[in-house]
């Protein structure tokens, strides 16, 4: 029977959030992570996950300010949760297209003994010049060398993970970068910190086979979740490794209630809430490549195409990404809202992203169990819709449901995130 693996995501920018409850708190004061780590460590969970970015996004040329508010640095933040947890891993993800690696291992490093090897780095690359723009290089790599860069980027940080053993030299050449010199710290309690990678394309599942401990996917139901899972896992023999050494945790939210019907229920109110009407024309705009305030979020979708090209509207979301033929989607959308008598707001509901466990406790803990020894993954990502005291819940009901079924630890068994992970 396969144990299931469970993290906790702290939002960095999200469409998740809602803002209007009144339980709703910071997202940068250090109390919301605190109580955030402190749930999740109570919960057993293997890992607090950050998803930092290095830009606050913009639209129609303002801040999104229906985003979350400051993007701490993921670092800092992590330091000062090491000091108020013992065992939950500390995931920050750090971008390989604008740092470099002397730094970022030394970062790593630093964290991994200041936490007693708890320490995970989610390899991300920048896919825009809109976060290049903060960055002296600025511009922005094609996405073949984005993905090059951040393979070469990940051995020469190894090679400074590992340099201890040579006293410290290290030395390290290729097309991205020229470096020697001498790592100031010795190797970890981990050795090196646990690698995840969050990329769906074919290239960011290649990486991952190729580098990566656990890989996030966005396919967390069965049948999607069992394909993107056969095939990353089979990817790994190319490289000399096997199935257990890399686990698949799609991302997932939830709603609980006292039964599924009230479950069901909730969850609707959460969607509304969610996509208020601002929330649906800003994410029309995403797709329709222009200024849509004009129009009414409670009236139909607009009588105009999406403007072909770059996106300007959006700049720095990764959303627009996943419209990559807009007018294919215009067309899909307005079928859609003409055969259902859909408004912008609520056709913004029904393709977005919606929750992916809803229920009661037992039927939550009875999905995620069904999912993991289906293999549609190892386990599971999860994101709040209220931060930060979005898990209490989870960790009070669901949880111990998981115990009884013999899935789920009981308690942390070693000291280190890769003994969390069963990647010792």
């Amino acid at each position: 029977m396969k144990q299931v693996h469970l993290a906790a995501h702290f939002p960095g920018v999200n469409n998740t959030t809602v803002w209007s409850d009144p339980r709703a708190g910071s997202h940068i004061e250090f109390s919301s992570f605190t109580h955030f780590a402190r749930t999740a460590e109570r919960a057993k969970f293997d890992f607090l996950f950050l998803a930092e970015g290095l830009r606050l996004r913009e639209q129609n040329g303002l801040i999104y300010d229906l985003d979350v508010v400051g993007r701490p640095d993921t670092f800092t933040v992590l330091a000062g949760l090491a000091a108020v947890t013992t065992h939950l891993g500390l995931a920050g993800t750090i971008n390989s297209t604008f740092n470099e690696p002397f730094e970022v291992a030394r970062q790593f490093t630093s964290l991994d003994h200041l936490s007693a090897g708890r320490a995970a780095w989610n390899v991300v690359t920048s896919w825009d010049a809109f976060t290049g723009e903060n960055f002296r290089r600025g511009g922005y790599l094609p996405e073949s060398q984005r993905y090059e860069r951040a393979k070469r980027f990940l051995d020469a940080a190894t090679a400074l993970f590992d340099s201890w053993r040579d006293g410290g030299a290290f030395a390290y050449h290729d097309e991205f970068f020229d470096i020697r010199g001498v790592f100031d710290l010795p190797r970890s309690p981990q050795g090196r910190p646990v690698i995840l990678q969050a990329g769906d394309s074919d290239e960011g599942r290649e990486f991952a086979a190729a580098k990566a401990d656990a890989i996030f996917s966005r396919h967390a139901g069965l049948a999607e979740g069992q394909a993107f899972y056969r095939d990353v896992k089979r990817r790994l023999a190319a490289y000399g490794r096997t199935p257990d050494q890399l686990l698949v945790l799609p991302a997932a939210t939830f709603v609980l209630g006292d039964t599924d019907a009230e479950a069901r229920e909730l969850a609707q109110d959460v969607r509304r809430q969610q996509v208020s009407g601002q929330t649906a024309i800003r994410t029309l705009e995403q797709v329709w490549n222009r200024d849509l305030s004009a129009y009414d979020p409670d009236g139909p979708l607009p009588e105009v195409d999406p403007l072909v090209g770059e996106h300007t509207i959006a700049r720095g979301r990764a959303s627009v990404r996943l419209h990559r033929d807009p007018l294919a989607t215009a067309k899909e959308w307005r079928e859609l809202a003409e055969a259902r008598k859909l408004s912008i707001r609520e056709l913004v509901i029904e393709t977005t992203a919606r929750q992916t466990f809803v229920g009661s406790p037992a039927t939550v803990a009875g999905r995620i169990d069904e999912l993991v020894q289906a293999d549609a993954s190892d386990g599971f990502i999860l994101v709040p819709h209220l931060t930060p005291g979005g898990f209490d819940e989870f960790a009070d009901t669901v949880v111990p449901l998981l115990q009884e079924r013999g899935v789920y630890r009981t308690d942390y068994t070693g000291p280190t995130l890769r003994h969390h992970l069963g990647l010792v």
